[in-house]
């Protein structure tokens, strides 16, 4: 019977952890800027460093649930401007993300393991979101608003002079963005983990 009540409080804790990381995450996602070579559809932001935190400190899933919720919020409280297919791609992106990171960190938790995660994350959120942005979420974008793809090219090309076709869209802009932000967000984890990580974990 102590055990069950132990279990639901842990549970209760771990819940309570993942909605206030889901918030902050939030929170994060409305503070967003473009990037000098990509096109404006692409906007930065550190709504990955509080789901990064959690795939840490409670797990792969928790950072997948928080990346969840966050892009759930994001459509209930702020709308959605794309139909969803932003917050969806945002949603996959971060999962990849944090999953693999997480998966890695939790084989053995060192700071070795955290770092070969989140460098391992950064590559497999760019290939991934390389070829789902060619093969499947621009082309519905752009079917969806009945947009040809050679006006989602020009505002790429409009920024950056390699982008000429769809393919170099995505070697000259969705590449770059997604491995600068991979960066981005390991080096602030870095500096923020150890800080955070007694709180997360108690």
């Amino acid at each position: 019977m102590e055990l069950k009540k132990e279990k639901g409080k842990m549970s209760t804790k771990m819940l309570t952890k993942i909605g206030i990381l889901s918030a902050v995450s939030f929170v994060l996602m409305l503070i967003e800027f473009p990037l000098w070579f990509a096109p404006g559809f692409l906007k930065m932001d550190l709504s990955e460093v509080p789901a990064l935190m959690g795939a840490f400190a409670l797990g792969p899933m928790a950072g997948v649930l928080i990346e969840l919720i966050k892009n759930i919020l994001h459509i209930v409280i702020r709308g959605t401007s794309t139909m969803v297919v932003g917050e969806l791609a945002n949603f996959v992106v971060g999962s990849v993300f944090v999953c693999v990171a997480g998966w890695m960190y939790h084989k053995e938790k060192n700071l070795k393991n955290a770092v070969v995660g989140m460098i391992l994350g950064t590559i497999a959120m760019t290939v991934v979101m390389s070829f789902a942005n060619y093969f499947i979420m621009i082309p519905f974008y752009a079917k969806l608003f009945g947009m040809p793809l050679d006006k989602i090219v020009a505002m790429g090309s409009a920024v950056n002079k390699y982008v000429v076709d769809l393919k170099s869209l995505i070697v000259y802009a969705v590449a770059p963005f997604n491995l600068i932000k991979g960066a981005i967000v390991t080096l602030i984890t870095l500096l923020l983990y150890k800080k955070v990580s007694p709180v997360l974990h108690r």
